[in-house]
């Protein structure tokens, strides 16, 4: 068996193909994402074979797949009657009359060494061949994770996009009365489960964000003295250090996509200016030098640019620089205000927030501010944030009354958008990246 990365070998995590030696293994038909035609390919995903933990590997599998727009599970009672098992090719014949274009077929149980064993087939319905396969052995703790991965290799298989999966989400998870409102730093799966808190909650937090290596997180904190730090926080060990404790209010530290930097605003008088903090020598460098209000600024994927929001045209607008600062272009002008910028990690698009008229809208527009287009929009709707494949965004949004927010998921072609699940409200979340 092939380890996967060093995080994957330390939690005991091993994968290895499993291509059946009676079917070549080719690649699956990718599939138009962006076409007007669109349509999602039906995946009919058999129960895995085994003991109880086929049945959470079965479960987390189907939800995946429904929250992820491309991919549609067939319903398990228009199945076949006789179950595919995982050692043989399963009917495809039959299969393909309840219109399935994939047939997924597992198995998932504990060995007599209490370790899970996991393994998938993955077989293309019009060609009749199996497309993927894989065998996972780790801890029975990870069998929520197996599912994720092996999911992650199949979206991958048939849409030729990368996986999400296999991802966590940091956020704000809010409690209490509206007026005193409990505030902690948590953590999610992208899918809602295995909530742990980062923080206590005796002190204000605000605007996390991951790091590319995804052990990492950077956040506002406001303790009981109300100054404003900027800290840094390991979220395996919670270990947590002050990087920047300055004058005046800092806003929205974001790191460099090489992690070696910080890039905030920080407000002096009645102006507020970008700067970058190296995390190594922890000097600062300033970016702008305005009379203006800068901020909210996010890097391109390659680090030489930087997007961030500015009042300097007279209203928020989104204005684009490079990443050592000089003259910045404006790119949106679709009327109303923008705010929060946040570039894709593909490098296509630039996601923001937008109020206009009284709502509050989340769009993406293209990286010259071509091709504007708002996905959703309501009461009030803040802070996208990217999913590592560039297909997905979350947010948060407000419904106004005695409620609180919750935060939402949304394709980046604005087909579908679902509510993600946390204990409380929750609001600020940030994506991280595939985990190691």
């Amino acid at each position: 068996m092939t380890r996967l990365f060093t995080r994957r070998a330390a939690a005991g995590l091993f994968a290895s193909a499993m291509l059946a030696p009676y079917a070549p293994a080719r690649a699956g038909r990718i599939i138009d994402l962006k076409g007007g035609g669109f349509q999602p390919i039906n995946i009919a995903v058999a129960p895995f074979v085994g003991d109880e933990a086929a049945q959470t590997v079965t479960a987390v599998t189907l939800n995946n797949f429904k929250r992820s727009v491309f991919l549609k599970p067939i319903e398990s009672g228009a199945f076949p009657a006789s179950a595919a098992a995982p050692d043989a090719v399963p009917n495809l014949d039959a299969f393909k009359s309840v219109n399935a274009q994939f047939v997924l077929t597992g198995r998932s149980q504990r060995g007599a060494d209490g370790r899970l064993k996991t393994e998938f087939r993955l077989f293309d319905v019009t060609t009749g061949e199996q497309v993927a396969g894989q065998q996972y052995v780790t801890e029975a703790a990870n069998m929520r994770r197996v599912a994720h991965l092996l999911s992650d290799a199949v979206f991958t298989r048939i849409t030729g996009e990368k996986g999400f999966f296999d991802t966590r989400i940091v956020f704000v998870d809010e409690t209490g009365p509206k007026e005193r409102r409990r505030k902690r730093l948590a953590m999610m799966d992208q899918d809602g489960a295995n909530v742990r808190y980062l923080t206590r909650g005796d002190e204000l937090v605000v605007t996390p964000r991951f790091s590319p290596s995804s052990l990492d997180v950077t956040y506002m904190s406001f303790g009981a003295d109300g100054d404003p730090k900027v800290l840094l926080m390991n979220i395996e060990n919670s270990q947590r250090e002050v990087v920047g404790n300055f004058p005046g209010m800092t806003f929205s530290p974001r790191f460099s996509p090489d992690g070696q930097k910080i890039i905030m605003s920080l407000s002096q008088g009645s102006t507020t200016n970008l700067y970058t903090m190296d995390l190594r020598s922890r000097t600062t460098t300033r970016l702008t030098d305005t009379s203006a209000i800068d901020t909210a600024p996010s890097y391109s994927p390659d680090g030489a640019r930087i997007v961030f929001e500015s009042d300097r045209g007279g209203s928020q607008q989104i204005y684009v620089m490079g990443a050592h600062g000089g003259e910045a272009k404006r790119i949106s002008f679709g009327g109303g205000r923008y705010s929060t910028p946040v570039w894709s990690p593909k490098g296509d698009y630039i996601a923001f927030t937008k109020q206009n008229a009284g709502n509050f809208a989340i769009g993406v527009m293209k990286t010259d501010g071509s091709g504007e287009r708002i996905l959703t929009e309501g009461f009030h709707n803040e802070g996208p944030t990217w999913a590592p494949n560039g297909l997905f965004l979350m947010f948060f949004r407000d419904s106004g009354g005695g409620g609180g927010p919750k935060i939402y998921m949304v394709d980046v072609f604005g087909r579908s958008e679902v509510q993600v699940p946390t204990p409380g409200y929750a609001s600020d979340p940030a994506w991280g990246p595939l985990q190691d």
